[in-house]
């Protein structure tokens, strides 16, 4: 597709069970011109918790991790942004989600 006519289709986040990464998957429309993504991970404040850029994928499928830092305050925001550097831009597309904290460790106390 040319590139006024390249968007997001898909996007989605998923946890892992550690609370402290999130799978990111992102799908875009097949293309001509290779685009850039910004991808932005906010929490309940706005607070920006976690940025990536990707320059001119090479697949419209892509798949990545991103890094929860701090401590967790739901819910995340999740903001991927798909441009051309000449132009022209998509509208971001976002995602809401909260994640859950790690299990506690069973306490290894033994007397």
């Amino acid at each position: 597709m040319a590139p006024e006519e390249t968007r997001i289709t898909a996007l989605a986040a998923e946890p892992y069970p550690d609370g402290y990464r999130l799978r990111v998957n992102i799908e875009i429309t097949p293309f001509q011109k290779r685009p850039h993504l910004e991808i932005l991970l906010k929490d309940a404040n706005d607070d920006e918790i976690a940025s990536t850029s990707i320059i001119e994928p090479m697949s419209w499928k892509i798949e990545f991790t991103m890094h929860v830092r701090g401590d967790l305050n739901n819910p995340y925001t999740l903001e991927a942004r798909l441009f051309y550097p000449d132009g022209p831009a998509a509208e971001p597309q976002t995602l809401k989600f909260d994640v859950k904290p790690p299990p506690q460790k069973p306490n290894s106390d033994s007397a």
